[in-house]
This record gives C-alpha cells, sequence and structure tokens, in this order.
C-alpha cells in the first residue's frame, strides 16, 4: 500500500510534464510543417563538388 502512495504521485508528475511538455512543442511551432522536414531527409542538395582526388 505505501508502494501507492509513491507510484500515483510519480505518474501524476509525469503526465503532466509530458503534457507540458506538448503544449510547448505545439506553442514553438514543431509541428508546423509535418511534409518539409521529410523532403528535406532526402533532398540531395550537393552545393559544392567535392575536390578532385590526389593519387
Amino acid at each position: 500500500m505505501s508502494a501507492l502512495a509513491w507510484l500515483i504521485p510519480c505518474a501524476l508528475v509525469l503526465g503532466l510534464a509530458g503534457l507540458v511538455a506538448f503544449l510547448w512543442a505545439l506553442d514553438s511551432g514543431q509541428f508546423e510543417d509535418l511534409e518539409g522536414a521529410g523532403w528535406r531527409a532526402i533532398q540531395d542538395d550537393d552545393d559544392a563538388p567535392l575536390p578532385p582526388e590526389r593519387k
């Protein structure tokens, strides 16, 4: 029974921390451009050419 006295408040605190982190992520714009992040991951944007190999 004493374990529940520790586990229930810990679960509530962790749940509240997760909710606060999620709301912060929403407010800071983390979920604004979901498709763009996926396209940037596969985009081939080699702007500078590789230097020639020296033999």
